[in-house]
């Protein structure tokens, strides 16, 4: 038995949709959570799943609940094998019993086979229309994986693919504060980067790449030739929103920005202007300036 799930709304041919992964390989942070989450609303005891490399091949790099390591590191082609076919279609797919499906070649049975898997499920990451990799779900009896399981796995694919969005848009924000600026819109470019960099960090599940983006924000609230006029110490989501309050945020968008609540954020705003000894928003975006808090 195999089934083939429809397209989702809005869906469309995928298959020379793959793309290159080049993050360096923080993504395998979401994959081994994604993964974890997935036996857990299944209790299926094996998870494992890769994203596309250099060569447009699925790399299986993150297992979860595996007996032995054959599955590591296998490459999947396109069209081949389960995971090559999800692929292709760019939609889940699944086999009752891996070993003896007609409706998959077998190019990778014998990894499967030494990890006793027998039905298998898998769903394509997909990102912006396009296949990022795919998630895998398997039991060791050969035996219908049921709707919940499919809803799991899309659900944890789901996770996965806003992962990568984030991550997609904090790579962009960190080229483009990289590029020198000049003329006499720079230095308004410099804090727009910042506020966006400073808004975006804490969506980063990597913490090699949060870290990343909050230096690289150091470094931008410190471009200024002049020095600090003094010490100050503010909380991290007090730069937060200071950082959205000076490009112009009402307290209603520096919230859904944060995703915070209103009066969250006016209770961070009061908190960093009684610590920098301001009356007003504005007071309170020029004392961080010149605390060199702030670009």
């Amino acid at each position: 038995m195999s089934w083939i799930a429809p397209p989702p709304d809005g869906g469309g041919d995928r298959r020379r949709g793959a793309v290159v992964v080049t993050a360096g390989g923080g993504e395998g942070v979401e994959l081994r959570a994604a993964l974890v989450r997935l036996r857990r609303a299944t209790g299926l005891p094996v998870a494992f799943g890769g994203l596309i490399e250099e060569g447009l091949r699925l790399r299986i790099g993150e297992l979860s609940g595996a007996a032995t390591g054959a599955l590591r590191g296998l490459g999947v082609s396109n069209g081949s094998g389960l995971g090559g076919k999800t692929l292709a279609l760019g939609r889940p797919c699944a086999v009752t019993d891996y070993r003896t499906s007609r409706h998959i070649s077998h190019e990778y049975d014998s990894a499967v086979e030494t990890e006793g898997l027998r039905s298998v499920l898998a769903v394509p990451v997909v990102v912006r229309r396009r296949v990022r990799g795919v998630l895998y779900g398997a039991l060791r009896t050969a035996q219908p994986l049921g709707d919940r399981a499919l809803t799991a796995a899309v659900d944890a694919a789901r996770d996965i693919e806003q992962a990568l969005v984030v991550r997609d848009e904090a790579h962009a924000l960190l080229a483009a504060a990289r590029e020198p600026v000049a003329g006499p819109g720079a230095w308004e470019q410099v804090r727009e980067a910042h506020g966006a960099l400073r808004a975006l960090a804490p969506r980063i599940v990597d913490p090699a790449l949060r870290a990343e983006l909050l230096a690289v924000c150091g470094r931008l609230a410190g471009a200024s030739a002049a020095p600090p006029e003094h010490t100050v110490r503010l909380a991290p989501r007090e730069v937060d929103v200071l950082a959205c309050v000076a490009s112009g945020a009402t307290n209603t968008a520096t919230a859904a920005r944060l995703g915070l609540r209103p009066e969250t954020v006016k209770g961070y705003l009061r908190s960093a202007m009684r610590k920098l000894g301001a009356h007003t928003r504005l007071e309170a975006v020029v004392a961080a300036r010149r605390a060199g808090l702030l670009p």
